[in-house]
């Protein structure tokens, strides 16, 4: 199931099916279907057009943002912290040894800024390699270089680093809170990721409080064309995509139980 999901990313992103829609009309050209390549060909400029100048992946991804309001303070006392992870560049990592974060740092960054403020507080990592090849160093074995370089102390550390998707990120996570005896802990991922997560970890029988971080969109981003920006356009409707597909395919398959937890 790993594999397959991979896979089926790989086609399914915007841009991919802009191609596969472009060779597919290349192909009908060439076998004389003049009128299923012109359709083929429009399609592949429609999905172009859509993903590269407008708005629609910034809406899309402003809806699952939205879904769980951030918290107007910091809680009182916090006993545990998961982190999801996703925050570094696993590649990168491995061959260098370093601490290099991506565009979701702000899930380490904000765990960090709460271990500080509440120095008591344990910290479940939940990532392993999610890559296809599965030969680079996991988030949680990253992320211990990464809090004692700001002082702390790895016991305060617990390790996931066998998960590869969002889905084990629960079942394994369920497995370690019971075995270190934690409850009742904050739940740190990406705004867009967070209703995903929620009803992953919902499902796996986990108490949480939702804590988003890591948002992408100023919220009030109105749909309109928008040709000052295209690769960002496809960036954001690219994340909002697998978002969305994610939501959709979990619900499917039983491991959420609505297609828009809240």
């Amino acid at each position: 199931m790993f594999l397959l999901s991979k896979l089926f990313w790989v086609f399914a992103q915007p841009l991919s099916v802009a191609f596969l829609l472009s060779a597919v009309a290349a192909l009908l050209a060439f076998a004389g279907r003049r009128r299923l390549s012109g359709l083929s060909a429009l399609l592949a400029a429609l999905v172009l057009l859509v993903t590269l100048f407008t708005t629609t992946g910034t809406v899309a991804l402003q809806i699952l943002e939205a879904r769980f309001a951030r918290q107007a303070s910091d809680p009182v006392d916090v006993a545990c912290m998961i982190v999801l992870g996703g925050a570094f560049d696993n590649e990168i990592n491995t061959a260098r040894g370093g601490i290099e974060l991506n565009q979701a740092a702000d899930r380490f960054v904000e765990a960090l800024r709460l271990a500080r403020n509440h120095p008591q507080a344990r910290l479940l990592i939940s990532g392993g390699d999610g890559s296809i090849s599965g030969g680079y160093e996991g988030e949680a074995q990253t992320a211990e270089r990464f809090f004692a370089a700001f002082g702390v102390a790895t016991d305060r550390l617990v390790k996931e680093n066998a998960s590869r998707t969002t889905y084990e990120n629960a079942l394994k996570t369920a497995e370690l809170l019971k075995s270190e005896g934690l409850e009742n802990c904050l739940l740190i991922t990406s705004a867009y990721h967070m209703p995903r997560s929620v009803g992953l970890f919902r499902k796996a029988g986990i108490a949480f409080a939702p804590w988003p971080v890591d948002y992408r969109t100023s919220g009030v981003v109105a749909w309109s064309v928008d040709f000052t920006q295209p690769s960002l356009n496809a960036q954001l409707a690219t994340t909002a995509a697998r978002e969305w597909m994610s939501l959709v395919a979990y619900y499917l398959t039983g491991r959420i139980g609505t297609t828009f937890p809240q």
